[in-house]
């Protein structure tokens, strides 16, 4: 591991060890209960008073050459249009700020920081894959940060995130264990990094949980413009057991669309090997951008969070959508940036019905999200709520509490629920007990 670096990729940071992620947290809470009027908040800070608006943010990359999410602010924005036709919060109107983090360290930082200055009250439902750049001024300024996208380590370890879904811990234990019926030789492509010495553990627990051998683990520079020695080998270890047909999964976040370039040329001569991957690296958007029904991703297993977008459990957001922001075609309901942003509102609205008529600040909020609030998502998630440490902590998640996981497939360029659900389940499986077992070193 000497001379590697640690790197922004989609998708692709390291998960924390147990005693780490452990000792950051308790630190973290430590400093949080040194303070007498609760944790970084900042006098006069109260960004909800009396008739005062709620004033709230969400980030998102966007015009980068990178993973883009605009859809995640544009849906917000429709969120609040809806919500304050409605006379608002216990009303109060609610104002969404939004920041673009370019896909860059320094960004997020610069996101973290207005949100401060702004005095809003949460930032709810974004995405950037710069943990360390946003939390620490978040966590600083005492703002808790509401349904991230899952897209950093940091989402699932940090004192003032309240994630809404298992991030990419969940997504690969749930792809490994939907695969281990399906296919012969698995063979894993991803990263030669840091970070991507992580990925093996989380799909094995979930190959192992279901009987199956662990992953041929196929390493790739994470900055290559071509990846054909890497398709051919994974395609050929994936084609030695005759008796099933074999997977490959391809685990390099925006770099996951040149990898697949080369695997469509190589896999002419391998045409029973399927492809398999997880929300992160392909979502509907990378799906829409390389052709819809005729992308190389046709077919694909792909593990997400939530209900396809075609679940009437989605119908209010589409109706909201549809209302507020017709005609935007930043926002695609079968987006995951789009359905985690909903949900996060979700939280924000319940959040605040329990404050009711009293004052609404970043540590009324923070309070109120740690004094057992339970949150029903209309099916979409499990309950949410937050305890001091979740099942999860011993393999160094603390933060995360909703490990369900939903298996789809691209049939006609769009995601839907595949047939034959994670371990023979009928649509959602938690993946919290394969997670516990994963042999995390």
């Amino acid at each position: 591991m000497t001379g590697r670096r640690r790197t922004p990729s989609t998708f692709l940071h390291s998960f924390s060890r147990p005693g780490r992620a452990g000792a950051l947290y308790l630190g973290a809470m430590a400093l949080c209960a040194s303070f007498t009027a609760g944790c970084g908040v900042i006098p006069g800070a109260t960004g909800g008073s009396g008739d005062d608006p709620v004033k709230v943010m969400t980030w998102a990359p966007q015009d980068t050459d990178a993973t883009n999410k605009p859809g995640m602010p544009a849906m917000a924005r429709a969120y609040a249009k809806w919500i304050n036709a409605q006379g608002g919060l216990n009303g109060r109107e609610l104002e969404v700020l939004t920041c673009n983090d370019h896909n860059d360290s320094v960004g997020a930082a610069k996101c973290a920081r207005r949100a401060a200055k702004e005095d809003v009250v949460a930032v709810v439902g974004s995405y950037s894959q710069f943990g360390d750049s946003y939390l620490a001024p978040l966590e600083g300024a005492g703002i808790p940060y509401i349904g991230g996208y899952g897209v950093t380590n940091d989402e699932f370890t940090g004192p003032m995130s309240y994630p809404v879904n298992g991030g990419q811990p969940a997504l690969l234990a749930g792809l490994g264990r939907a695969l281990a019926g399906t296919c012969g030789n698995v063979s894993l492509v991803r990263p030669d990094s840091i970070a991507g010495d992580e990925l093996p553990t989380m799909l094995d627990s979930g190959l192992k949980a279901g009987g199956h051998a662990n992953a041929d683990d196929q390493l790739a520079a994470e900055d290559a413009t071509e990846y054909g020695g890497q398709a051919d080998r994974a395609l050929r270890d994936a084609t030695e057991n005759v008796l099933k047909k074999g997977c490959v999964v391809p685990a390099l976040g925006d770099r996951t669309d040149t990898f697949m370039d080369s695997f469509r040329r190589a896999r002419e001569d391998f045409p029973d090997v399927r492809m398999a991957t997880v929300l992160g690296s392909v979502d509907q958007t990378v799906i829409n951008a390389t052709g819809g029904a005729s992308s190389p991703y046709e077919g694909a297993y792909i593990t997400g969070w939530y209900p396809p977008a075609s679940d009437a459990r989605w119908a209010q957001m589409k109706n909201v959508i549809n209302k507020e922001a017709f005609g935007d075609n930043r926002i695609d309901p079968a987006d995951a940036g789009v359905q985690t942003t909903w949900i996060a509102y979700t939280v924000l609205k319940a959040v605040l019905e329990k404050i009711g008529e009293g004052e609404v600040s970043a540590d009324t909020v923070r309070r109120t999200l740690n004094d057992d609030l339970r949150v029903s998502t209309g099916g979409l998630t499990p309950t949410l709520h937050w305890p001091y440490e979740s099942k999860l902590a011993g393999v160094g998640f603390p933060r995360l509490v909703n490990a369900n996981v939903t298996l789809q497939v691209v049939q006609g360029g769009r995601l839907v629920a595949a047939r034959k659900g994670i371990g023979g389940s009928n649509g959602i499986a938690d993946m919290t007990k394969t997670l516990e077992s994963a042999d995390v070193q």
